[in-house]
């Protein structure tokens, strides 16, 4: 049995084989679980010779699948979480490395050949010394333990075969060995920022003034972006961004192997729409409560980062054990540590603070010698990096990678003499993604916490903390370019004139500790307080503010907090965006069938987006698809419409509650007649999608999560059957706090909370957990599925802390002996 987030849990049961009390939830989760419950008397013990290992470990998965780690020293135990991470998950990790490092073609063929070198752009090539001094000062011995584990493992594997990975199979490869700074120097699988957003206002101001980007993103705190003295918006090209799309895109598969090319436009703008729906849907929801506002009198902390849905999941979690360390949580398996959960003393969760990390930058070229570009007064060369790229079944081929002063050259327009460059904080010492995570591990109290937090590179993250002593607090983190002379909105000229300044110190980002109103809360919006120094000048494009406002809404009358408040906060599906807009149709009538069963269903919408609402099947098609779009054909000049697209909702409603003169010369009459008007178009297409009768209609019957292994392409259909898991009808939308962005073509979800957690602090054991769909990557484990419909009705399963709790809950234990 796994905890449903509804209702308080106030009775106490007696779990003898722990010899406590616990909560109902602890003790009955740790008896039941989906069919899988023993008692550590009957749990599955495997003995195995390690290479590599120093002393004898131990290592005990329990009944929800999370692996905790015995030790005897720091570096057994991250040279066990490599040999761990490979054994749940090595066709993930390897598949990682790969494209990180620009190595697929190696293994999969030809077809990879320009992602690789597109890969190979956006790896940190500078010194290593700098690089491993910008972490922990443990860091480096961890990773190559880390490294060492893996390698352990995948030795294993090849002197067993039976023992390699069904995906190994299917493509007809094998997994590599790895180094401690192939880890490190992976910059890619980052979260990229803005370059996206730069590239489109600029075409947008080229098509029709830039003023006609105002509905495509909203700007906070307001302000009206500038173009540049040198940039002629347009200079940039529609596919300039290819190299960075294929570098920064996941791995897919086909069946006939080929992959389709980005030279072609139409696949092109697909793929890029892609990405900027995966940079949007990027986020997180995350709260730290103080005792005075918790039933128990302890602190709690909760956190559930939305990320791309995929199987195996993004997020593992994993208990590390050994004489000076003992920290659980999750983080991504190709990394040591763990960059969410809690150690013996304080607990820390994160959300995206989207800094903006990075510019595009245009470059007029020498006529006589394209290497050349102009800078300040003169022409500087480009940097060239020659590599040969391996090809599995042919010749490998050789590449050039060029490089000026700011980045890598994604993009040469030879007919115009121009070339173009990222610039990004991913190419600084110390900015390997979540790598910066072992200062949290390692942290005792605010004081430890906070000198991790501001030594913090990327991604750029809000950071909570509570710690068993009731202290609470918040820390902006992430490396934040200093820009004098311009507002990072817009691609700038390379000649000199637009410089970064280096990054502000760590300590100058926004931090709070025990704050008044006994809580912290963040998810991505613009949260730096007015009258800060810095209020104008990190970012100017956040998230919504819905999930934020919800979130505030729900904290403003509780004023007391059960673990279970905080579950059911993490799964509320109430969009306070939805909301907001459905009552703008409250004085409105309409005699048309469809436009009226609309009004009937949504104007008294209260904006809970729950699987069995057919009010909100109608909103959300309304809202996502047909109400934007309506608004942009009137409200933006037809030239920039296709670039505007649907536009971003909030300004949408922004212009909705305040209508002006972009609606024309009577902009109420017009408002009225574009919420009829799409209104009634959603109503038309749900009914294609649902039947004419709304008594049928429900939006989980639009709305489905789908985990698909990225390997299905190639298998039949009995395993892909394995492969993938099921559609699973769900609630929640893109504005609310249970977060499930969706892609509008077939609303199936494509990002969501990978991770969630809450956290009762100081008493560990009764904190919970859920990873979706599965601790697992292996499609044959009982832990590969089990937790995914669990995830999806809003159920918990415990992270279970102490070695007696762990003990009772054993599923199968690892009993690892070294080899010499």
């Amino acid at each position: 049995m796994i905890l449903k987030t509804h209702g308080a849990i106030v009775a106490q049961c007696k779990n003898k084989r722990i010899g406590r009390t616990l909560s109902t939830f602890a003790a009955t989760a740790l008896m039941i679980s989906a069919g899988l419950a023993q008692g550590a008397e009957r749990a599955i013990t495997e003995a195995i010779d390690v290479p590599g290992l120093q002393a004898p470990a131990e290592i005990i998965v329990d009944q929800w699948g999370v692996p905790h780690i015995y030790a005897k020293n720091q570096r057994d135990a991250f040279f066990l979480q490599g040999w761990n991470a490979a054994r749940d998950r090595l066709w993930q990790i390897d598949l990682w490395r790969k494209r990180g490092l620009g190595r697929l073609a190696a293994s999969f063929g030809p077809d990879y050949a320009k992602q690789d070198r597109a890969a190979r752009l956006f790896l940190y090539n500078g010194d290593m010394e700098a690089e491993w001094g910008a972490y922990y000062k443990e860091v480096r011995s961890a990773a190559e333990a880390f490294a060492d584990g893996v390698n352990a493992y995948v030795a294993r594997v090849k002197a067993d075969p039976k023992l390699l990975p069904v995906e190994f199979r299917l493509s007809e490869s094998e997994p590599e060995t790895w180094s401690a700074e192939d880890i490190v120097r992976i910059r890619s699988n980052g979260l990229t920022r803005n370059v996206t957003s730069e590239v489109k206002r600029a075409r947008v101001a080229c098509a029709a003034g830039i003023e006609a980007d105002a509905l495509r993103r909203k700007l906070l705190p307001p302000v009206k972006p500038t173009l540049p003295d040198g940039l002629d918006p347009c200079s940039i090209p529609e596919d300039v961004l290819r190299d960075f799309v294929l570098g920064t895109e996941a791995v897919t598969f086909s069946r006939d192997t080929k992959k389709a090319s980005l030279s072609d436009p139409q696949n092109y703008r697909k793929r890029l729409a892609e990405l900027e729906a995966s940079i949007s849907a990027t986020g997180s929801n995350n709260w730290t409560i103080a005792p005075s506002r918790t039933v128990t009198g302890r602190a709690m902390l909760a956190g559930d980062p939305h990320r791309e849905q995929a199987v195996p999941s993004l997020r593992y979690a994993v208990h590390l054990s050994a004489p000076g360390l003992n920290a659980i949580g999750a983080g991504e398996p190709a990394l040591p540590g763990i960059s969410m959960g809690h150690n013996d003393a304080i607990s820390f969760g994160l959300t995206i603070f989207p800094i903006d990390q990075e510019d595009l930058y245009v470059y007029e070229l020498d006529p006589s010698d394209p290497d050349r570009y102009r800078y300040k007064d003169g022409y500087e060369t480009m940097r060239t990096v020659s590599e040969d790229i391996s090809v599995k079944g042919g010749e490998s081929r050789k590449v050039d990678l060029k490089f000026t002063r700011h980045g890598p050259v994604i993009y040469v327009d030879k007919k115009n003499n121009r070339a173009f460059a990222l610039r990004s904080i991913w190419f600084a010492p110390g900015s390997s993604p979540y790598f910066s995570s072992m200062g949290f591990m390692k942290a005792q109290n605010w004081d430890d916490f906070r000198k991790a937090a501001q030594g913090w590179g990327a991604p750029s993250l809000n950071l909570v903390y509570a710690d068993i002593k009731g202290n609470i607090g918040w820390n902006a983190s992430g490396f934040s370019p200093v820009r004098r002379n311009w507002d990072g909105l817009s691609p700038v000229p390379g000649d000199g004139r637009y410089e970064w300044d280096g990054f502000r110190k760590g300590s100058e980002l926004p931090s709070t500790f025990n704050p008044k109103e006994g809580y912290f809360a963040s998810a991505n919006e613009m949260n730096i307080p007015e009258g800060h120094s810095l209020h104008d000048k990190v970012s100017y494009e956040w998230s919504s503010s819905s999930r934020s406002q919800r979130i505030q809404e729900v904290f403003a009358t509780k004023k007391k907090w059960a673990l279970t408040d905080s579950m059911a906060l993490q799964t509320d599906d109430a969009s306070f965006l939805g909301r907001r807009i459905a009552k703008l149709l409250a004085p409105l009538q309409s005699e048309d069938k469809d436009i009226a069963t609309g009004l009937k269903l949504v104007k008294d919408w209260d904006g809970r987006t729950s699987a069995d609402s057919a009010a909100a099947a109608v909103a959300e098609v309304w809202l996502s698809k047909h109400l934007g779009q309506g608004v942009v054909a009137v409200a933006t000049p037809e030239p920039a419409r296709a670039i505007v697209a649907e536009g971003d909702l909030d300004a949408v409603a922004d212009l909705l509650e305040t209508p002006d003169r972009r609606l024309g010369d009577d902009p109420q009459a017009t408002r009225c007649r574009i919420l009829l008007d799409t209104l009634g178009e959603a109503v038309k297409e749900v009914s294609e999608r649902l039947g004419s009768d709304p008594a049928n209609w429900a939006w989980g019957k639009l709305h489905h999560a789908v985990f698909e292994n990225a390997m299905s392409a190639r298998a039949d259909a009995p395993t892909q059957e394995q492969l993938n898991v099921a559609p699973l009808q769900q609630g929640g939308s893109n504005y609310s706090p249970m977060n499930a962005y969706y892609r509008t073509s077939d609303f199936q979800t494509t990002s969501g909370a990978s991770y969630r957690m809450v956290l009762d602090v100081g008493r560990w054991d009764e904190s919970a957990f859920i990873n979706t769909p599965g601790q697992s990557g292996d499609p044959q484990s009982p832990f590969y599925r089990n937790l995914a419909p669990s995830w999806a009705s809003g159920a918990y399963a415990p992270l279970l802390y102490s070695r007696e709790a762990i003990e009772a809950a054993a599923f199968k234990r690892y009993e690892l002996t070294p080899k010499n």
